[in-house]
Formats: structure tokens, sequence, C-alpha cells
């Protein structure tokens, strides 16, 4: 099988959250909130647990009935997501109610993530070879600023976002929307992930599956290259 197309995730294959104490430093930083260091260290451990960063940890234990149900729906709308991880947020009290949206307006920018090192090498690679490009991605905001911040915007050229279509994976619609989106047939596609339940259902589609592990920008300097073997 000859790839001619790759579908690579956002969060935790191609980019990287900032920690959860660098988001909450950040975010009290800008509203002016002072904490004792001790107090701010465990808040931060409190919302880490709680799930509340998108992209970071998942919750830990059982949440409340409502919440859950909407946590199961939060990458099909941008409101579903805000109120999703908002709701996640106010389990922790803060010293400001106002802290909360502030925290999740904070992951949308493109300061909060980080590019993997071989983000930029890999997907020049794909371009000099001709293979065509598209990120897919379980998210209810528009990633595309993230992208061209950091100078990646003109390796992509499809973006098929869950939010923008009501569909999340591992739904193989959103597969293959992408596929479509790029001219390619799922047959001759490699779907690149880091979640083997999400990213999985490409497979269901026809398309070779790659997963990487979700690690942090430090711990993982590396785990895209293998991309590029089975490309050639």
């Amino acid at each position: 099988m000859a790839i001619k197309g790759v579908l690579f995730d956002f969060s935790g294959t191609l980019f990287r959250i900032e920690s959860t104490e660098s988001w909450l430093r950040a975010v009290l930083a800008e509203a002016d909130v002072t904490l004792p260091e001790g107090e701010l260290l465990r808040l931060a451990g409190q919302l880490e647990a709680a799930g509340a960063l998108a992209g970071g940890a998942s919750p830990t234990g059982p949440l409340p009935d409502d919440l859950g149900a909407l946590w199961a729906v939060r990458d099909r709308s941008a409101e579903a997501h805000r109120a999703a991880f908002t709701g996640l947020s106010r389990r922790v009290e803060l010293p400001d109610a106002r802290l909360h949206d502030a925290l999740y307006d904070r992951h949308m920018t493109p300061a909060a993530w980080r590019p993997y090192p071989d983000t930029v090498e890999v997907l020049a690679a794909l371009r000099e070879r001709g293979v065509a490009v598209a990120v897919v991605s379980n998210i209810g905001w528009d990633l595309r600023p993230v992208f061209r911040e950091h100078g990646v915007d003109g390796y992509v050229d499809a973006y098929v976002l869950s939010y923008e279509h009501g569909i999340q994976k591992p739904d193989t619609r959103l597969f293959g929307l992408a596929c479509d989106a790029l001219g390619v047939a799922p047959q001759d596609t490699l779907m690149v992930g880091d979640d083997r339940r999400a990213d999985g259902g490409a497979a269901d589609l026809g398309c070779a599956v790659h997963f990487v592990d979700h690690r942090t920008v430090v711990e993982r300097p590396e785990g895209l290259r293998p991309v590029l073997d089975l490309i050639d």
C-alpha cells in the first residue's frame, strides 16, 4: 500500500498542552492574583485531578451524572466543550470565580501549546514527498491559530475539527471527511494519533493506524519520526 495522505491528531500527537501548574500560573499572573506557593501548587494538583485542562489529564474518579453526560459529547460543539471543562474546573474552589473562564480561555491560546521536537521535521518531510496532510481533532475550538503562530500551518492541507461537524472520533465519518478533503482513499491513508479508542476508529474506515505515546515534549523528542519509515 502506498500512503498518499496522513491524518494527524492534534493534542498529544503534534502538539502538547502546557502543564497544569504553568497554566494556572499564567492565568493568575494575568489576573494579578498572588497566592502562596504551597496554595498554588495545591490548586494546580486539584485542577489536574479534576481533568480541568483540555489536552491534559482526564478526570479521576466518577463525575456527577449531568457532567458525565456532557463529558461524553464535549467535542461535538464549542458550547459543550466550554461547559464541560469549566464544569470540571468549578469542582475546584479558586480565589475568584472568574478564573474558571480565564483558565478555559488560556488553553486556547498558542502560548499554551508547544509542538513536539520532530513535528516540523516530519511534516516538512511529508510535504517534500508529496504526501497530503490533514489534522483530525476532537476539539471544541479553532486550533488553526496555534499552527499559524508556531509556523506549522503551511504543512497542513486540511483541518477537520469535531466541533465544526458535530461528530467526534472514533466516528468514521470524521475520518471520511478528512480523506475527502485530501482527495485520498482511506486505503491509501495513515492515521497517526495517541488515543487508541478515538484515533483507532480510522481503522474501521480502512485506514492504516499508527499510535504515538501521549507524553510531554521533553519526554518524546522523536515519537513522530517512525511515520516517515512507514511512508518510505
